[in-house]
């Protein structure tokens, strides 16, 4: 049976032309809510948004680019399996839920190389924006990338001039780290790093976390027992870290791994191997990952507030998108969630 002229109307997908008239607004007006535009009202925003509701309106990607615009801004992380970055991107999607902004995430490995292509391709696709999380990258390369892009950097420290940065305070997590584990009487205590590879980053967070584990030490009088294994930020780098650490004929009484996944890879291996948390080793994670407040875990880890880190990096990027030139630095304070994977040592717990 053949469609009629009207059931053939009401298939087409809805313009923005049917969202004004919709909406009982004009064409321009709807369009200024589309692009987030200043000088509209929240009376006129909730008309049109509604419109758009109930038409099922979906701009056209297409159509968006032609007009300089394609409402999409893109996420780079290393990987998308650290539960940390699932906590990041609820955060940037509450932050972006209000606007007619997507987010399009770009899965670019620990790798300088390949992250600077999916950085690349992001540009090349016309991103409006980018968030790139902890990227391995040059001050000089993340610049390029600023200059060409609106862009905010997760996790790297320090004010640039070209982009904006959003941190948690790794130097104030770390400290929290060994000040606990000293307190509980601990004195060797091993330091779970990443390996950045050639030409160190000092803003890295991978750089200020060790920097503040050493700090720290040396602040308690315990500089001859620093003791730093440096790996990968990863399930297997926290297998490498175990098998490195656990094997010594004298092992350290305290673990501090610089990200969850690393500990839950490390608890992981000590479970193998019959020792036990925290009886024979306490272990402490960073970025309090869904996984470590699960009761069967129960890993003593940083809280740095991911959720929001996320929608406050997303928030600065709409700004920097609507034409903000002057940079801006937020580090974001830190909280050690104490569980039971941390108690005093064996020796020290006898005496006591």
């Amino acid at each position: 049976m053949n469609a009629t002229p009207a059931a053939t109307a009401s298939a087409k997908r809805p313009t923005i032309v049917d969202v004004a008239r919709h909406a009982g607004v004009s064409v321009a007006s709807a369009s200024k809510v589309l692009r987030d535009a200043y000088g509209v009202s929240a009376e006129m925003k909730e008309r049109v948004r509604a419109a758009m509701k109930e038409l099922d309106y979906r701009p056209s990607a297409a159509a968006r680019a032609m007009r300089g615009q394609t409402y999409t801004v893109g996420l780079v992380v290393a990987d998308i399996d650290n539960q940390f970055v699932s906590l990041l991107v609820d955060g940037i999607s509450d932050a972006l839920r209000a606007t007619s902004y997507d987010v399009l995430i770009g899965p670019a490995g620990n790798d300088a190389a390949t992250q600077a292509r999916m950085i690349d391709a992001l540009i090349e696709h016309r991103m409006d924006g980018l968030l790139l999380f902890a990227p391995y990258a040059s001050a000089a390369k993340l610049a390029e990338v600023a200059a060409q892009t609106p862009t905010v950097v997760i996790s790297r420290h320090g004010l640039a001039p070209e982009y904006d940065t959003v941190a948690g305070d790794d130097l104030g997590g770390a400290r929290a780290v060994i000040d606990h584990l000293v307190e509980l009487g601990h004195s060797r205590i091993a330091f779970v790093g990443h390996d950045d590879g050639p030409g160190l980053d000092p803003l890295s967070p991978q750089q200020m976390r060790e920097r503040g584990y050493r700090e720290a030490m040396a602040a308690h009088g315990l500089v001859d027992e620093i003791d730093i294994v440096r790996t990968a930020w990863s399930e297997k780098g926290g297998h490498d870290a175990a098998r490195e650490i656990l094997d010594r004929a004298d092992r350290p009484t305290a673990i501090f791994a610089g990200a969850d996944v690393a500990a839950i890879a490390l608890m992981s291996e000590c479970a193998d191997r019959g020792i036990s948390i925290p009886d024979e080793l306490s272990l402490v994670g960073y970025d309090n990952t869904r996984i470590a407040a699960l009761r069967p875990v129960s890993l003593t880890s940083v809280d740095q507030g991911a959720r929001d880190i996320g929608a406050v990096a997303a928030t600065r990027l709409l700004e920097r998108i609507a034409g903000r030139t002057q940079s801006t630095q937020s580090v974001h304070p830190t909280t050690l969630v104490v569980r039971r994977s941390t108690a005093a040592p064996q020796r020290v717990a006898q005496v006591r």
